[in-house]
């Protein structure tokens, strides 16, 4: 090592432990800048995001409360508000549950977007976008409306399932896509170990 102009140099085991942690603790607070490649992921985000919005919109304009049109034997469109979470858990509370889950949206998209940025396989990365879509999709409709635009019901007989969204479509399908993932990646790893 070099010594500056008139300083000392200091020797031993702390200078080098002490320019090392430096280096660490650099690489982990400097912010990177957003790659073109971490941009892409997120216009799908904005995708879900207006496909969702637009769909709610026209919805809200067709129909009222409850009214429902059939597409299919199986399936129907229908107006449903739902104030609490995935199949209207909590919808019954007196409205605290509307900040919880704005939280916890908002938590949730934050890690996301950081392991987004951290990069992985496209279909991990599209998996996390459509989660990421979906879950702000359904923010908005919490914090501007008070509770989430449903509209896609799926029946068979006397069964139904809950009324659902374009943006709970994309949550589930992210959420899929990072299931698939993790077996890839999981088979991947495996495949590459050596034999013993």
């Amino acid at each position: 090592m070099r010594t500056l102009h008139r300083q000392s140099v200091r020797r031993g085991r702390a200078a080098d432990v002490r320019l090392t942690t430096e280096i660490r603790l650099n690489a982990i607070v400097l912010p990177r800048e957003p790659s073109g490649r971490t941009l892409r992921w997120l216009w799908l985000s904005l995708f879900v995001i207006v496909v969702d919005q637009a769909t709610k919109r026209a919805i809200l304009a067709a129909f009222r409360p409850g009214e429902d049109l059939p597409l299919t034997s199986f399936a129907s469109l229908v107006l449903a508000f739902n104030k609490g979470a995935a199949f209207s858990f909590l919808a019954g509370e007196d409205g605290w549950q509307r900040w919880l889950f704005a939280v916890i949206a908002v938590a949730a998209c934050a890690a996301m977007a950081w392991l987004l940025r951290r990069g992985g396989s496209a279909l991990f990365c599209a998996g996390l976008a459509l989660i990421i879509g979906g879950a702000l999709g359904n923010l908005y409709d919490r914090l501007v409306l008070g509770h989430v635009v449903d509209f896609l019901l799926v029946h068979y007989r006397d069964w139904y399932f809950p009324a659902f969204n374009v943006a709970d479509s994309a949550i589930t399908i992210g959420a899929g896509a990072l299931i698939v993932d993790s077996f890839v990646d999981r088979r991947s790893s495996v495949a590459r170990q050596p034999k013993a």
